[in-house]
């Protein structure tokens, strides 16, 4: 193998590994959960916020009922809209509906999960492990990658897309 054979090879290896680092996700059943990560946390924050991306590739729709994880005192679903002109937050009754062949976007500003009464901050590369309940699928064992805390939504698309 000559010298430039060598290098792309290398090169080929060092993309294909980033790629892989980059796109996290699991399947369950007809059920992809694409990249769960959460915002990293400063020391005393009683909250932290948790998003992914959740597509139903099946013929029957799904529901995200809870999440479950030991890092924190209690793990509720919620939605963030504006009322009367006032943003409100509120817990999402009954879980989260995936329709038949949709895509569901836990993300800043929208649905998410609130992880309340953390046990300790969340440090950015951290992974915070959890156990999410559908109600048909079953439970699936994730982690959440910790971000920087001024992520947003938009800074993973990329990871989306794979």
């Amino acid at each position: 193998m000559n010298t430039f054979t060598r290098v792309l090879a290398t090169l080929a290896a060092i993309a294909l590994s980033a790629t892989l680092a980059l796109a996290h996700g699991y399947k369950l059943g007809n059920l992809e959960i694409k990249h769960p990560w959460a915002k990293a946390t400063v020391e005393g924050a009683p909250v932290a916020g948790g998003f992914m991306t959740i597509v139903n590739t099946g013929a029957e729709p799904d529901r995200l009922l809870r999440i479950a994880s030991d890092v924190s005192g209690m793990i509720q679903l919620h939605e963030m809209k504006v009322e009367d002109g006032i943003m409100k937050m509120n817990e999402v009754p009954g879980g989260i509906e995936i329709a038949p062949g949709a895509t569901v976007e836990l993300k800043p500003g929208g649905l998410h999960v609130m992880f309340m009464g953390i046990k300790a901050p969340f440090k950015e590369g951290e992974k915070v492990k959890a156990v999410l309940t559908f109600e048909k699928a079953g439970d699936v064992e994730v982690e959440f990658k910790v971000d920087a805390a001024n992520k947003g939504a938009q800074d993973h698309e990329q990871h989306q897309m794979q």
